[in-house]
């Protein structure tokens, strides 16, 4: 038990050195500005078994864009989440604010983030039943993209590589880097037509000690993979990764109504 413990602190204690030294990527320009949407979404595992379904709505907010995702699990779970930003030539997160809860997952979790930095999480733990908050202020680099990655990704040039930032919540807030690597073109389906699609690798960027002690512990944070269809448009076409800090690769699909 001891060792697990100093293992662990050592494993925090870099975790926190390495937001001061993560690279200063630039903001990503805006090539498609989005509207208002309303779109759905079915959340599953990798096998096809659906867990929940969701809906996208995209509205505007004076000078800028409001985007909430809400995942509502037939075991009574909930995923919601709302990203508030600008697109005045560059993408600009403005707010930030996502809540699990429910058996689906092992904690339940409120998070709230400002562009200026300030934060304050909530968080239980399910086994424990103990709540805790954590506020304060992060240094956000100029390019944060919580709850925007899809956008991210369907406004960067074909074949481009980038790396953006994220703050994750663990539930400590930790600014990491995130490496967009273009992974060549897959083919999908769309109403029975074939289409190609750009297969997009996100990796996390946790430099080599970090990695080393993220294996040791069993905390290595998996890549997430995006598909964007390839056209003078793009569309998101799905997503394959964890819906939450070490939780499991879920798959996110766009949803068709039928009456």
């Amino acid at each position: 038990m001891f060792r697990q413990s100093v293992t662990f602190c050592l494993f925090t204690l870099l975790l926190r050195s390495l937001m001061w030294t993560l690279p200063r990527a630039a903001p990503v320009p805006v090539r498609f500005v989005e509207g208002a949407v309303h779109g759905f979404l079915t959340l599953s595992e990798l096998d096809g078994n659906v867990l929940a379904t969701g809906d996208l709505r995209q509205t505007t907010t004076g000078n800028e864009m409001s985007a909430r995702t809400i995942f509502r699990f037939k075991d009574g779970s909930l995923s919601d989440e709302t990203v508030v930003y600008s697109e005045k030539i560059v993408f600009s997160m403005q707010s930030y604010h996502f809540v699990q809860r429910g058996p689906a997952f092992t904690e339940d979790r409120e998070v709230s983030l400002e562009r200026s930095g300030k934060y304050w999480v909530k968080n239980r733990d399910h086994k424990e039943d103990k709540e805790q908050l954590l506020e304060g202020t992060l240094e956000l680099p100029a390019d944060v993209y919580n709850g925007m990655i899809f956008i991210v990704a369907k406004n960067l040039p074909k074949a481009t590589r980038k790396t953006v930032h994220v703050v994750a919540f663990t539930p400590e807030p930790r600014v990491i880097g995130i490496d967009i690597i273009p992974a060549g073109e897959d083919k999908v389906t769309v109403n029975g037509s074939a289409r190609t699609a750009e297969h997009l690798v996100m990796h996390p960027q946790l430099g080599a000690w970090v990695q080393f002690f993220a294996k040791l512990t069993g905390r290595m944070p998996p890549d997430e993979h995006v598909w964007i269809l390839s056209d003078s448009v793009p569309a998101f076409v799905k997503f394959e990764g964890p819906l939450y800090v070490r939780g499991p690769t879920w798959r996110i699909e766009l949803a068709t109504p039928r009456s």
